[in-house]
């Protein structure tokens, strides 16, 4: 396979190094002359001193006949423009986008990027695996952004405990999704029973949570005992 990355920082050189071991065909581009020279010392004529948000340049990589072009500058709009460059000029089947700041996924996913791959994002995630119970955990955005996958964990004291999907009173927008009891998933069924220690997955629009919040846990979370972490604030 083909791959053009853009951006010689220690996410571009060790992706590439990573992708030649595992025998595929691979052009980096580096605007940087003193980087590009440092990463080509070792991993050869590879490494072109080019600034792949240029046109011109990515056709001098190869885009043309590129399976993958993965744009992993620490440079959120270089990123982007590396994508729709690839995507609507040479017809790259798939581009990936390394997004530093999270809040720019919506527009990634928006404007057509195939992969975004959130180092910010990935480490909230495993952050949030040590909030309290007490909290929602925001595992992931769909719909490009205007629905959020998230997590709440039923409690001895939460609301939902003993009550049945009938009995809670959610807002338009949001559903429970599944249940994971006993480390193994199961649909959300009219006749389910939630209990302590439940996981519900629920699929919500963010102007709903508040309202998820009160009836899985007990408060609105805008008191400070909910975590926004990770949700519109995904490999590094």
């Amino acid at each position: 396979m083909y791959i053009i990355v853009v951006g010689g920082g220690k996410v571009g050189y060790y992706l590439t190094k990573e992708l030649l071991a595992a025998g595929h065909e691979v052009v980096l581009l580096e605007k940087d002359p003193r980087r590009a020279r440092q990463i080509a010392d070792e991993v050869g004529s590879i490494v072109l001193n080019r600034d792949g948000c240029e046109g011109k340049h990515l056709a001098d990589a190869g885009a043309n006949r590129a399976s993958i072009v993965a744009a992993v500058t620490g440079d959120d709009e270089d990123n982007l423009v590396v994508c729709q460059m690839a995507k609507h000029h040479f017809d790259v089947p798939r581009t990936i986008a390394r997004v530093n700041n999270p809040q720019n996924e919506v527009l990634f996913r928006h404007l057509g990027v195939d992969e975004i791959i959130s180092p910010t994002r990935m480490i909230l995630a495993s952050v949030e695996q040590d909030i309290p119970v007490h909290e929602l955990l925001h595992l992931a955005q769909l719909g490009g952004g205007d629905l959020e996958l998230i997590e709440a964990q039923i409690a001895d004291d939460s609301p939902a405990a003993g009550r049945r999907p009938r009995d809670i009173n959610l807002p338009e927008g949001c559903t429970l999704f599944v249940l994971l009891r006993d480390e193994q998933f199961q649909p959300i069924r009219p006749e389910t029973v939630f209990e302590p220690g439940d996981k519900v997955i629920a699929i919500s629009r963010t102007e709903c949570e508040a309202q998820l919040h009160r009836e899985l846990i007990g408060t609105d979370g805008t008191d400070g005992g909910q975590s926004r972490v990770g949700a519109g604030e995904a490999v590094s």
